[in-house]
C-alpha cells in the first residue's frame, strides 16, 4: 500500500483592500444576523411609505393588506408561510412536536391549524414580522419578494401575541408552553433578551417610553375544566412587567386579590386583551368568561369599576363551548382616551363605550369578533370578523359601522404598519 503523502500547504497571493472589505462585510452580516439569503433591506431614508392595515388571516396562512383609510380597500395578500412543506417535514420527523402540533389544531385552532397569529412591519417598511403558532416560530417577510427573511424559533412549541417598542426596532412575542416572552431585533431576528412569564403568556404591551414589558399570562384555556370552582386549575395567571432593556422582572400583579379586594371573587383572574389610556395611568382590560371589562388604577395598585356589558340571548350558556375561554377579546381605545371600543366575540358584537360613565353605545352585529385596533386616522376602530371572515370599521363618533371588507380565513389580529408607496404584492411561488 502506498504510504498517504503528506502536502505542503500551497501559498495564497495576500487579499487585497477591497477583498478584505467584502469578506469583513459578510462575516459582520452573518454575526448580526442579517444574511439569511435576502438582499438587503431598502433604507427608510430613501423610500417613500405609506400607512396600510395587515390583517393575519390565521387558519389559511395568509396576510391581507388593506388600505389605512377612505374606504379601507384590500391592496394585497401575502403568502405568510411560503416555507410550509419544510416547517411539515421537521414537524413530522419530531414526534413531540407532532403532538404539540396536533394539540394546537385540535385545541385552540378549533380543528384548524394557527398559522398567523400577530404581525409587524420593519422600521423600512422592507419586511413583515409574522408570529406563526403552529410553527412555534417568528418570521420576517420580505414584501417585495414574499421570501422568508430569517426565522427564529420561539422556546417550546408555540409562538402567540407579540408587541413592537415604539421606536420600532424591537419585537416581543410571548411563547406560550414555554412560559417565556423574547424579546427580538426586528431587523435581524436576533434575541436581544428574555424573560419568564406566568402560564400561557399572552398579551404583551411596551410602555409609550420603550422603558417597560407588560405581559398578560391567561393560564390553561383549552381544558374544559371551565366551572368556576374550577378556576384553581387555570395556573398561574399574572401580569409580569419586564425592564425592557435588562430584562429584569420589576413587578408582578395577581388580578386575583386585586379582584377580591373589589368584590368579584366571581371573576377569572386572567387578563386578555388590554390597552392603556394615553398617560398610562389607567389600565382597561378583559378576562376569561366576563361580558364586560375593568378598569385598573396603575399608580393605587388597585380595581376602580367593573362594567358588565350586555350579554347576546342567544350565546349558548355553556362555557365550555366558548373559544379558548374567551368572552370578550379585544379593546381598542381612541387617541384622545375618551372611548374604549370592545370586541364582544362570543356575544357576536362590537360597541364603543364611553370611558366616563362606561356606559356603551350602539351593539353593532358582529360575527366572533377576535380583536380591536385604530385605523391610521384614529377615527375608526377596526375589528375582525373571525366568523365572517371580514374586517369591519366603527366611527368612535357615533358607534356605527362605516365599512366592512372581505378578507381571509379566520382573520384575527389587525396591525397598521408601512409599506412603500406604490407597493404590490409579490408574486405567489
Amino acid at each position: 500500500m502506498t504510504p498517504l503523502r503528506h502536502r505542503a500547504p500551497q501559498s495564497r497571493p495576500p487579499l487585497g483592500r477591497r477583498a478584505r472589505r467584502a469578506v469583513a462585510a459578510v462575516l459582520a452580516a452573518a454575526l448580526t444576523g442579517t444574511l439569511v439569503g435576502a438582499v438587503p433591506a431598502p433604507s427608510a431614508a430613501t423610500t417613500a411609505l405609506r400607512q396600510v392595515m395587515f390583517v393575519g388571516n390565521n387558519w389559511d396562512g395568509t396576510v391581507d393588506v388593506i388600505d389605512a383609510g377612505g374606504d379601507y380597500a384590500r391592496i394585497g395578500r401575502l403568502d405568510a408561510i411560503p416555507d410550509r412543506a419544510t416547517r411539515l417535514g421537521e414537524i413530522y420527523r419530531d414526534p413531540v412536536r407532532l403532538a404539540f402540533f396536533l394539540g394546537i389544531r385540535l385545541g385552540p385552532g378549533e380543528g384548524h391549524d394557527q398559522f398567523v397569529d400577530d404581525m409587524y412591519t420593519t422600521p423600512d417598511g422592507s419586511s413583515l414580522v409574522i408570529s406563526r403558532p403552529s410553527f412555534a416560530d417568528v418570521v420576517s417577510l420580505d414584501l417585495t419578494t414574499g421570501a422568508v427573511r430569517w426565522r427564529f424559533p420561539v422556546s417550546g412549541y408555540r409562538s402567540d401575541h407579540m408587541a413592537v417598542s415604539p421606536d420600532g426596532r424591537r419585537v416581543a412575542v410571548s411563547a406560550s408552553t414555554s412560559n417565556r416572552v423574547h424579546v427580538l431585533d426586528i431587523v435581524t431576528g436576533r434575541e436581544i433578551g428574555s424573560f419568564r412569564a406566568g402560564d400561557k403568556p399572552h398579551e404583551n404591551i411596551f410602555t409609550a417610553d420603550g422603558r417597560y414589558l407588560w405581559n398578560m399570562s391567561i393560564g390553561e384555556v383549552n381544558t374544559a375544566l371551565d366551572a368556576p370552582w374550577l378556576d384553581w386549575t387555570k395556573g398561574d395567571r399574572r401580569i409580569t412587567v419586564a425592564d425592557a432593556t435588562t430584562f429584569e422582572v420589576v413587578r408582578v400583579v395577581d388580578m386575583r386579590e386585586r379582584l377580591d379586594r373589589f368584590g368579584r371573587e366571581d371573576l377569572s383572574d386572567a387578563v386578555r386583551p388590554a390597552v392603556f389610556t394615553p398617560d398610562e395611568t389607567t389600565l382597561y382590560f378583559q378576562v376569561s368568561f366576563f361580558n364586560g371589562l375593568i378598569e385598573y388604577d396603575v399608580a393605587t395598585d388597585r380595581i376602580t369599576r367593573v362594567r358588565t356589558l350586555p350579554a347576546n340571548p342567544r350565546t349558548d350558556p355553556d362555557r365550555t363551548t366558548w373559544v379558548n375561554d374567551s368572552r370578550h377579546h379585544g379593546l381598542s381605545m381612541s387617541p384622545d382616551g375618551t372611548k374604549v371600543c370592545v370586541a364582544g366575540t362570543m356575544d357576536d358584537y362590537a360597541t364603543v363605550v364611553d370611558r366616563a360613565t362606561l356606559q356603551e353605545g350602539p351593539l353593532v352585529p358582529a360575527s366572533k369578533p377576535y380583536w380591536a385596533t385604530v385605523s391610521a386616522d384614529g377615527r375608526h376602530c377596526v375589528i375582525s370578523e373571525a366568523g365572517a371572515d371580514r374586517i369591519s370599521a366603527i366611527d368612535f363618533a357615533t358607534g356605527q359601522r362605516v365599512a366592512s371588507v372581505p378578507v381571509g380565513d379566520h382573520p384575527q389580529r389587525v396591525r397598521i404598519g408601512r409599506v412603500p408607496v406604490g407597493w404590490t404584492a409579490p408574486t405567489p411561488r
